[in-house]
């Protein structure tokens, strides 16, 4: 039977302990994420922990779960490069395998997963048994994609930008200036620039804000 700890703690376990899956649920909404964290905890087989993105790689580090699941989306104050802070190693231990909650119109966001090294990919408006099998799969060792995602990856693939064309377009489509994206990205205001110059000329934009205007109805920010 399924408890829930204090919300300060994060974490939602059961009194069954053989043949665990440790989990990790990374989403800044709190409410959306203590509430799907209590539906997984259901199963008796998984442990549920959650952590808002500001916290998910040190969460990573004191429970170390055997893999996280993330929604990228739901990164709203933080670096863009917080995702990939997952799978690297943490404490001399591996890094975690992560799956992700992904929606097929939004490709901008499977690409920097794809590039992020994600091994599972669950579509968002599939029900909780896809998730389920998700998690089951990948904590196997074994990659997951939803057939739903097959057209969101194609466009993925055909999009024209690099992944840190993306994170740089991504920050500057959130309304930051250039300097704030240099200093989140640890670039030089100049690199900042001629990202953005890039950027303009392969969407084939006007300027900077026609180009966050074509990315953003391709769904790719």
């Amino acid at each position: 039977m399924a408890y829930v700890l204090n919300e300060a703690a994060g974490t939602v376990a059961k009194l069954e302990g053989r043949n665990v899956i440790r989990v990790l649920l990374v989403h800044d909404a709190r409410l959306l994420r203590s509430a799907l964290a209590e539906r997984l905890a259901r199963e008796p087989d998984l442990e549920v922990f959650h952590a808002p993105w500001n916290s998910a790689r040190e969460r990573t580090g004191s429970v170390r779960p055997d893999l996280c699941v993330v929604d990228p989306d739901s990164e709203t104050e933080y670096a863009s490069d917080a995702f990939e802070e997952l799978s690297r190693p943490v404490n001399g231990g591996p890094g975690c395998p992560v799956l992700v909650l992904a929606s097929g119109d939004r490709p901008g966001l499977l690409r920097r997963s794809m590039d992020a090294g994600a091994v599972g990919y669950v579509d968002k408006g599939s029900g909780p048994e896809r998730l389920l099998a998700g998690i089951r799969t990948v904590a196997a060792g074994r990659g997951f994609v939803d057939d739903s995602l097959g057209h969101g990856f194609l466009r993925a693939a055909q999009m024209p930008l690099t992944h840190r064309e993306l994170m740089v377009l991504s920050l500057a489509a959130g309304g930051a200036p250039v300097a704030e994206i240099a200093h989140r990205l640890h670039l030089s205001n100049g690199t900042v620039r001629n990202y953005m110059a890039a950027i303009t000329r392969k969407t084939g934009a006007r300027n900077r804000i026609d180009a966050i205007r074509i990315s953003r109805g391709e769904g790719w920010v």
